[in-house]
């Protein structure tokens, strides 16, 4: 007897009607950097897009250790091998996809999938189909195997099945079909003598694009359990409505029913798997209602302009929301508070953010042109920004006198019953307290290691002192990053070398310098600000700005349960590598959805995505217990207009999931 899944979750005995995402094991490979072909960034987005999808509970629900993802290959074994790992692993079905340029070669009439270093006219440089094929079909004991390709001339691959069962060929019969499989099903995502498409370079490709927004929307009309041969006719349905000045095919093949079996489950019929008590989810509405299409166009495969889907974008352009990374979801964002004003002043360098409640979320962000002033802000929710600021607090010394023009507030931290804030500025660099209704400082400031002051007594870089704080969930630890090397330390490569010092101590009483930290940035990336996981794991923002290539903004992890003390140390430079915090990135905000034309507002600032700004602030929320993010938790960040028409105030709302 066996076992299978309802639409429900519950199980029945009888014969297997569904493809079980437990049992089964999926590869996902992508090329998009090329040295002799054109650049296709499309398909970065499709492996994002592709792995949330399938990884979903509320879609399929295969287990992030089932799935695999390769990136530029180098080696035709580099794409194969994962294809042969993956196929000893699964049981129930091998799920193969392939997204990158398609080359024919005309003499031999095959199907070669290129790598980072294929060019046109030389197979050598390229992975013949044939052997992708072989690959899926003699390795394992999966009862079925499934291949989805996204690329020029994909069809092709069904003609050399056909020609290898016919007998012609005959050592092509050997290794080249999948028909000798007992289930097989081949989707394409064009004729094999037609190009695929993908004209925008911030989205997905035409056809993969398409391919996600019908898993994540589901068909209204349709059965409660989608096969993939449902999903192939309504993806080819919407790639027609397109228009026909965009031509664009996909094709499918099923050997033994696979296309029929239950797949993923239709989230436009069946209720969700989890009661959304917490946070709604995304909603269909305003973010998702004409993604569909919209958000299927992306770099050409076909290196060809499309003058249709131009047409759609401009009616119909897709929401800025989507996937980042496999672990980040940006949810909404908005320029609400952007050149506004709250009792005729002006809300502007806003360079920290605090959150002081979730439901609704509420925050303070600290500005840091003079003088320092303290703005409560209302968000209103993760997934629908709602922005409004309330008259801020001028931050002042303990009599009630007012500080420097110079103070240049950039950290900020809520401490326990929300009536303290802590302040780190650039000019000292200190670390102040103060109340948060009377704006007055309270206590002396927090003693700062002499190394990591300015000159004579330090070797900090002069403006570029502590911009980031943040206290562990408890309390006791009190976390200062510099945003820049100190003279002392300098860079490895062009990655900064980066110092946090950890302070311990108790909400509203006395922190003191505890252990030093170091960790090695982005290439040419500085540290922003902290956001305390636990105790012992932090996220850093780190960002930089190029003129003429605009913000580069990265969120990762840094975990310090293994990184080494190096207080006392009066130089970074060349120590061994295992003294470093090791960083892992979470994700960078030029690979979020930028949406259709006009849904990001832009500024004369070139932007590589034009939803990057100056983001300075970041703040983390406790987990989602339940919901379509259960276990996640929400990120916000803000970015410092510096009072300039050219830049904006941005707040930006996502969905991460933590590591540990």
């Amino acid at each position: 007897m066996t076992v299978t899944d309802r639409p429900d979750g519950a199980q029945t005995s009888g014969t297997p009607h569904r493809i079980d995402p437990a049992r089964s094991a999926c590869v996902l490979i992508g090329v998009d950097d090329y040295t002799y072909l054109d650049s296709l960034r499309s398909v970065r987005h499709n492996l994002t897009a592709l792995r949330a999808v399938l990884t979903d509970k509320e879609i399929w629900g295969l287990p992030e250790d089932r799935i695999t993802v390769v990136t530029n290959p180098r080696a035709p074994s580099d794409l194969v091998g994962p294809i042969r790992e993956a196929a000893e692993r699964a049981e129930d079905t091998l799920i193969v996809y392939y997204a990158g340029h398609g080359l024919l070669d005309r003499q031999e009439r095959q199907l070669h999938l290129t790598l980072p270093g294929s060019a046109e006219d030389q197979p050598d440089t390229c992975v013949r189909s044939a052997d992708v094929r072989r690959a899926i079909r003699d390795r394992g004991s999966a009862l079925r195997r499934v291949l989805i390709l996204d690329c020029c001339f994909s069809g092709q691959v069904m003609a050399e099945m056909s020609s290898a069962d016919r007998g012609v060929r005959g050592g092509e019969a050997a290794v080249g079909t999948l028909r000798g499989v007992e289930g097989s099903y081949v989707m394409t995502s064009a004729p094999r003598d037609r190009p695929s498409h993908a004209p925008d370079p911030r989205r997905c490709t035409v056809f993969t694009g398409a391919l996600v927004d019908v898993m994540r929307q589901g068909l209204p009309d349709g059965p409660e359990m989608l096969g993939l041969h449902a999903l192939f006719v309504a993806v080819r349905a919407h790639i027609a409505a397109m228009r026909p000045e965009m031509p664009q095919e996909p094709q499918d093949e099923d050997r033994n029913g696979v296309g029929g079996l239950d797949f993923i489950r239709n989230v436009a019929v069946l209720p969700s798997l989890t009661a959304h008590t917490g946070p709604p989810p995304v909603r269909r509405g305003r973010t998702v209602r004409w993604s569909l299409l919209s958000a299927a166009a992306g770099v050409a495969l076909s290196l060809g302009a499309a003058p249709a889907v131009d047409w759609w974008h401009r009616a119909h352009p897709a929401p800025a929301t989507g996937p980042c990374s496999p672990r980040a979801v940006l949810l909404d964002h908005s320029d609400g508070l952007d050149k506004e004003q709250v009792n005729y002043e002006p809300i502007e360098g806003l360079s920290a953010l605090a959150l002081t409640s979730e439901e609704p979320v509420t925050a303070l962000a600290v500005a840091d042109n003079n003088p320092g002033r303290l703005f409560p802000l209302h968000l209103g929710s993760p997934f629908d920004l709602e922005l409004s600021a309330k008259t801020a607090n001028t931050l002042r010394r303990a009599d009630g006198s007012n500080f420097p023009d110079w103070y240049d507030a950039e950290a900020l931290v809520v401490e326990e019953g929300g009536r303290t804030v802590l302040v780190g500025s650039e000019t000292g660099p200190a670390i102040r307290r103060f109340d948060i209704a009377t704006g007055k400082q309270v206590g002396k400031s927090l003693p700062v290691p002499k190394e990591l002051r300015y000159a004579p007594e330090g070797s900090a870089q002069m403006g570029r002192g502590i911009e980031s704080l943040t206290v562990s969930p408890d309390g006791r630890r009190l976390y200062a990053g510099w945003e820049a090397p100190l003279a002392t330390d300098g860079d490895t490569r062009g990655r900064n070398i980066l110092r946090i010092q950890r302070y311990t101590g108790a909400p509203g009483g006395a922190y003191v310098p505890d252990e030093q930290y170091t960790y090695l940035s982005g290439d040419g990336l500085y540290l922003a600000e902290l956001a305390a996981v636990d105790d012992m794991r932090l996220l850093a923002l780190e960002r930089h700005y190029v003129a003429g290539l605009g913000n580069t903004v990265q969120v990762v992890e840094i975990p310090l349960e293994n990184a080494r003390d190096v207080t006392g140390e009066e130089s970074l430079y060349r120590l061994p590598a295992d003294v470093f915090a090791e960083r892992e990135v979470l994700f960078d905000l030029a690979d979020c959805p930028a949406g259709g034309p006009g849904v990001v507002r832009t500024t004369p600032s070139k932007q590589g995505n034009p939803l990057a700004d100056n983001v300075e602030g970041m703040a983390l929320g406790e987990e989602w217990t339940d919901g379509r993010y259960e276990g996640w938790r929400p990120l916000y960040l803000i970015s410092d207009d510096n009072g300039s028409t050219a830049q904006i105030t941005r707040v930006y709302s996502l969905a991460v999931r933590l590591s540990g």
